[in-house]
């Protein structure tokens, strides 16, 4: 195992005792994990993140599919009929264009789906936060349900060795009968 395998090893050991111990403190407070959850604060975006959104999402939308091939195609019409072409065959400017959107658009929707990343991502981690106490919760039950099995077992045999008491000295005095039958 070469040091970077071993610094990832042990980080993700640290992040898993980090998590265990959040779940660790929200049994014994009582509370629930899921009440974090539900009430989870707002992500507050700076401007460039919300155009980046909004890019994304038009960006990777049939809209802007059809909007854009329509555009593309009275471009090409335009130019392929006009008398003053300012862009004629083989549409040079058109593929500068074309070639530019690109280039701007995909670090744009990278941004935002870095971003959908980091939320799922943090999703991901409550969920496991969320099965790992609920397993904890589970082996909790199981060791109570033990615990409750032994009990009950202790009072059947204690019960058990009462009745067998009661029986051989109903037994005796059955036996006492029987040799003396005129002491009834």
């Amino acid at each position: 195992m070469n040091a970077a395998t071993k610094n990832l090893t042990i980080s993700g050991r640290e992040q898993l005792s980090k998590l265990q111990d959040i779940v660790q403190k929200s049994i014994d407070e009582e509370k629930l994990v899921v009440d974090n959850l539900l009430n989870e604060p707002k992500e507050i975006l700076t401007r460039g993140q919300s155009i980046s959104d909004k890019v994304a999402r038009f960006g990777g939308s049939w809209s802007f599919i059809i909007s854009f091939s329509a555009l593309l195609f009275a471009w090409i019409i335009f130019n392929a009929a006009a008398v003053h072409k300012f862009d004629p065959y083989p549409f040079i400017l058109m593929n500068l264009v074309l070639s530019t959107v690109a280039a701007l658009q995909a670090p744009v929707i990278m941004m935002s789906q870095n971003r959908k990343e980091e939320r799922d991502r943090k999703r991901n981690e409550n969920d496991y936060m969320i099965n790992l106490k609920a397993e904890l919760q589970v082996r909790s039950l199981h060791q109570k349900i033990d615990l409750m099995q032994k009990e009950q077992m202790k009072v059947l045999y204690e019960t058990q060795a009462k009745q067998l008491e009661l029986l051989e000295k109903i037994e005796r005095q059955l036996q006492k009968t029987r040799e003396h039958p005129s002491k009834q």
